[in-house]
């Protein structure tokens, strides 16, 4: 049996969708697979036990038959880490060892990583040892930060030593993937470093919905509940005159626009373009024109009791960090690990073909 742990050296890398793609792949190839998610993160409570909710989303969709309790054998709670600093046993490396053993008939077994190699000590299953300990080759995923990804994958092969196989470059943005393409992959590859694949920046990918956005922020839906499932990829702050507005907003497809209730104008602009939602700060609510004019075209209004800058803080401690948990995502995904990634080269590193 062979084990690919995916790992990253900081959190919200993209390695579960990594994940994700590279299962529903694998398993076109005819290969059976094992999925399991040691340290999981995100409580969900489902037939009376907790289990990781990004665990188990991957879970169905990678059609795995093992139960929850093997695939998210261990998921941190404020209860248990409580219990942890005040003395209490701690160590969860058996349980884990037990799930992953389970999985002995399977052709490979993809790790889910936690956020970097060391989440998870106080636990006892922290990535670095349940590498070591299982023999598992580590695809490293970087998302590009300027030289600084540079260093971080060198330094995970120099970690790693001969568990290291290799590294992919995720969310590169378009203005410098040719950068990437023709310097820095080739750099890395003569330091002897596997790059299996630079992926695109897809802003669907980073993008939340305007109902997750709506329950971070609290707000209240004045109008056009049926968009409230749409996309939002970014956003922008209605505070300019309406013709800078304007111009700024037909360049931005798929926005939130944030304005305060008197910008009638800004709202105006915003709902002439591509915009998934307003949110108009301060508790207040706009006038039955603009409200008109949302139900019009389909666009979700929401009054958050925030200013401006509370609401822009909030929205961009999430933008990019929100979970895999959409389908549309997980088709997303598939497109572009089937496009981008040299599968085959995988295969043979991990002595599968």
């Amino acid at each position: 049996m062979h084990y690919l742990y995916i790992a990253s050296t900081a959190g919200f890398s993209g390695k579960s969708l990594i994940t994700l793609g590279l299962g529903l792949m694998l398993k076109e190839k005819g290969l059976s697979i094992g999925y399991i998610k040691p340290y999981g993160k995100i409580p969900l409570k489902q037939d009376g036990r907790i289990v990781d909710a990004d665990a188990e989303f991957l879970r169905k969709a990678l059609d795995i038959s093992e139960p929850p309790e093997v695939v998210s054998p261990f998921v941190v709670t404020y209860e248990l880490q409580s219990n942890l600093l005040k003395g209490k046993p701690s160590d969860k490396f058996d349980d884990i060892n037990r799930a992953v053993s389970s999985l002995a008939n399977k052709d490979l077994v993809l790790v889910n990583g936690a956020a970097d190699l060391y989440e998870g000590a106080t636990f006892g299953i922290d990535g670095l040892k349940l590498i070591r300990h299982f023999k598992a080759k580590t695809l490293i995923v970087e998302p590009w930060n300027g030289d600084s990804s540079i260093d971080a994958i060198v330094g995970a092969k120099e970690l790693l030593g001969s568990d290291f196989l290799g590294a992919v470059i995720n969310k590169v943005p378009q203005g410098v993937h040719d950068h990437v393409k023709n310097f820095v992959r080739p750099f890395l590859e003569k330091k002897g470093i596997a790059i299996f694949a630079a992926l695109p920046l897809d802003r669907l990918l980073d993008a939340i919905t305007v109902r997750q956005l709506n329950e971070i922020l609290g707000g209240k839906v004045l109008c056009c509940e049926e968009g409230l499932d749409e996309f939002i990829e970014s956003f922008s702050i209605g505070a300019m005159d309406v013709d800078s507005a304007l111009k700024y907003f037909r360049r931005t497809p798929n926005k939130a626009v944030i304005t305060g209730a008197h910008r009638s104008d800004i709202q105006l602009a915003a709902l002439e373009t591509s915009t998934r939602c307003i949110i108009l700060t301060g508790g207040l609510y706009t006038n039955d024109v603009i409200i008109g004019k949302a139900k019009m075209t389909k666009t979700p209004i929401i009054s958050v009791h925030e200013d401006t800058f509370a609401t822009v803080q909030k929205i961009e401690s999430v933008m990019g960090k929100i979970s895999i948990r959409e389908q549309k995502k997980v088709q997303k995904t598939k497109e572009i690990i089937v496009r981008e990634f040299d599968l085959v080269r995988l295969l043979k590193e991990l002595k599968l073909v």
